[in-house]
């Protein structure tokens, strides 16, 4: 019988390696798919503690941590209008470990906004999940004399830049609500921009600015305990939480409307199955009814769905912003 080659053996023993390897390669891969996630979860919340995507975001990954065992770290990175935080995560390596709470501002407006922004939301992330939506309310001290928009425009007509209005900082859903109506209604306030919502609080409680526009649930809690006096609401409908209170169009703004959204975002290059993998879990949450209850509850709806239309709801809002954008005027360096 011939004796098989030194080559021939070498040969035969690296195809039966090769295709072990093969063999192996994919089942690891899937117990490191698996075994998701390896490390904490950042997500990351582009404004200070205490607003309302704070709110949305805190309660969201509790529920995560809880029922899928999972560390889940809120990350408060606020500046530039939620420039900053988004950007961090937008150059974060995607993995699935770190997570922002985006929204309307930041993502659909700043584009078009702001001259030089360090991301494309478009390119640069990969829409999660939605979690919620909320209208903007303006909101008065509760012993304000101007207990009507009607009244507000009154007085603003009668002096120009005579009453302030505050809101979350320049940019956001409402600064350019603010923005808006005041083009509608024809009046020029003075606008008092903020980095966060608790300073906005104490001076609006305390009389030193007159109105303040931010969503529902930043300001609800103070509505409810008579401190302030909710106003108005910019979205087609009254707010549930709200019942009480008229919205813009009501006041003869016919078809205003501004409303904010939030969501959860990756940094582009995620591998799929994380994304669908957190998308699940994101849904599931939503649909705990202690969990839809605590963000209905501070003025939001719950919304959800799918990452495609997550992505969908992106495409159109980036253009549609921009057009309202370019109409105030607003822009930033």
């Amino acid at each position: 019988m011939p004796i098989p080659s030194l080559s021939r053996c070498l040969n035969a023993r690296l195809l039966a390696v090769l295709v072990g390897v093969a063999a192996i390669v994919p089942m690891g891969a899937a117990q490191a798919q698996d075994a998701y996630p390896r490390k904490p979860i950042r997500l990351v919340v582009p404004f200070p503690p205490g607003g309302g995507t704070d709110m949305i975001a805190r309660t969201v990954a509790q529920r995560l941590a809880d029922h899928n065992k999972w560390t889940v770290v809120v990350d408060n990175r606020p500046g530039a209008g939620g420039n900053l935080g988004v950007d961090a995560v937008a150059k974060a390596a995607p993995d699935g470990h770190t997570l922002v709470m985006g929204q309307t501002s930041n993502l659909a407006i700043n584009p078009s906004l702001y001259a030089r922004l360090p991301y494309d939301p478009l390119k640069d992330l990969v829409p999660v999940a939605l979690v919620a939506s909320a209208p903007i309310v303006m909101a008065a001290p509760a012993n304000s004399p101007y207990k009507t928009f009607a009244d507000l425009v009154k007085a603003a007509k009668a002096k120009p830049d005579g009453l302030t209005l505050g809101y979350p900082g320049n940019g956001t859903v409402a600064h350019l609500a603010g923005e808006l109506a005041e083009n509608a209604a024809g009046i020029k306030l003075r606008h008092v921009p903020y980095k966060g919502a608790a300073q906005a609080m104490t001076d609006l409680v305390g009389g030193q600015i007159d109105f303040y526009m931010s969503a529902v649930p930043t300001l609800l809690g103070q509505v409810r305990n008579g401190k302030l006096r909710a106003v108005m609401v910019t979205s087609l409908k009254r707010s549930a939480q709200l019942p009480q209170t008229p919205t813009l169009a009501e006041s003869g703004y016919q078809d205003f409307e501004a409303v904010t959204w939030f969501g959860v975002l990756a940094p582009a290059g995620t591998p799929q199955a994380i994304v669908q993998q957190l998308n699940k879990a994101i849904n599931d949450a939503l649909l705990v009814p202690e969990v839809a209850e605590k963000l209905r509850s501070e003025g939001g709806e719950v919304l959800g769905g799918s990452s495609e239309k997550f992505a969908a709801l992106l495409r159109a809002e980036v253009p549609r912003w921009a057009r309202i954008v370019k109409d105030s005027g607003a822009s930033l360096d």
